[in-house]
């Protein structure tokens, strides 16, 4: 498997996809449900940290339950979106964070 290009937290611009980091959730938020085309969905925001700084992380259904506060994570194939001017990263439709060990 070939080794994923890793990006820096500093790095990340809006709109930007395919995003490789592995960091630290520093701080996790409330989580709340909403209904949203029938569909009960869940969010929860967060802080995600490395060696570069900080970025909203906005996690989302299943992700917003798994993890903790100080959990070493890395996210793959993420997306950073932009809401309210504030760049925020996801694991989007396609990618998936990961807990590391």
């Amino acid at each position: 498997m070939e080794e994923l290009k890793q990006n820096k937290v500093s790095e990340l611009r809006a709109g930007q996809g395919n995003v490789n980091v592995i960091g630290v959730i520093k701080e996790l938020g409330e989580c709340r449900s909403f209904n949203k085309f029938g569909k009960e969905l869940r969010v929860c925001n967060a802080v995600f940290s490395d060696d570069s700084g900080d970025i909203k992380l906005t996690l989302w259904n299943d992700d917003a339950s798994k993890f903790n506060e100080g959990e070493k994570v890395k996210i793959v194939n993420g997306y950073v979106g932009e809401f309210q001017g504030e760049k925020q990263l996801t694991s989007g439709k396609f990618g998936q964070i990961v807990k590391i060990e």
